[in-house]
Parts: structure tokens; C-alpha cells; sequence
């Protein structure tokens, strides 16, 4: 996957340093404001990027009150708020850059961590909420042929 997006960034670096800062900076901010969305739709979706669907919530041996379980994951941390888009200069970053980026990382990479603060620890599922598929590839590439496009 990294592999597709050095090759990317490999094709684009000549034609990107025609553009003045101020453009390349709009077409970061851009790009990444439309990948912030588009992430943010497939953890709606509850997919990884590959396609996938997340491991389900453990099950409970017992039933629990309220509708915590039963709901979809990452509700929240998939808002605007939480999950950012910054466009700077010659880059584009779509991530968690606040508390919550501890959580995201636990899911992201299925790592251990404490249920509550002084609880149980937990070996999390591996759920890519982060991550590039072949459309967003795809839509990186029309972004930057589009924007280009007048000035080649």
C-alpha cells in the first residue's frame, strides 16, 4: 500500500512544484478534507479499508442495560472534532490528533489496553479505522490531475 503512494507521490513531486505555495496548499487542504470524509464514511460503515468488515464487539455473557452494545462502533470519534483533516504546505494528514488518537491507535493496531481506567486490560481486534483503498488512491490521483489539468 505504501509502495502505491511513494509511486504517487513519486509522479506527482515534478508536476506539484510547478504550482505556487498558496495553490499547494489549497489542493492539500482539499484532498484532505475529502479523505477525512471519506474515511469517516467507511467507519460509519463499520469497513476496513480493504473492504472487510470490523470484528463485532465481544459478545456478553450476561445482557447488559442500555444500547451501548447493540450500536454501531466509533460513533463519535469518526466527527470533525475528533478525526481532522490539515492540509500544510506540500502535505495532507487525515488522523486522530487529540485524547482520542490513544483510542484510535489501540483499534487501529489490536492492541492491550484497560477496559476502564483501573479495570481489566483487554487484547483489542485489529480495526483499521484509518487507511488508503484503491478508491481513495483513485480519487487522490483525479484531485491532482483536475486541479493540474489547467495549468499543463
Amino acid at each position: 500500500m505504501s509502495d502505491d503512494l511513494d509511486a504517487l507521490e513519486d509522479w506527482a513531486a515534478p508536476l506539484l512544484e510547478r504550482l505556487q505555495p498558496g495553490e499547494r496548499r489549497k489542493l492539500a487542504r482539499d484532498i484532505a478534507r475529502e479523505l477525512r470524509k471519506r474515511q469517516a464514511a467507511r467507519i460509519k460503515a463499520q469497513k476496513n479499508p480493504d473492504g472487510s468488515p470490523f470484528e463485532p464487539r465481544k459478545p456478553q455473557a450476561r445482557a447488559q442495560a442500555g444500547a451501548i452494545r447493540r450500536g454501531a462502533m466509533f460513533t463519535k470519534i469518526r466527527q470533525a472534532k475528533h478525526l481532522k483533516a490539515r492540509g500544510r504546505g506540500d502535505d495532507a494528514q487525515v488522523g486522530f490528533f487529540s485524547r482520542v488518537a490513544r483510542i484510535a491507535r489501540v483499534h487501529q493496531y489490536g492492541l492491550r489496553d484497560n477496559v476502564d481506567r483501573n479495570g481489566p486490560s483487554y487484547d483489542y481486534p485489529e480495526r483499521r479505522l484509518l487507511g488508503y483503498s484503491d478508491a481513495d488512491r483513485a480519487l487522490v490521483r483525479d484531485m491532482l490531475l483536475d486541479h493540474l489539468g489547467d495549468d499543463l
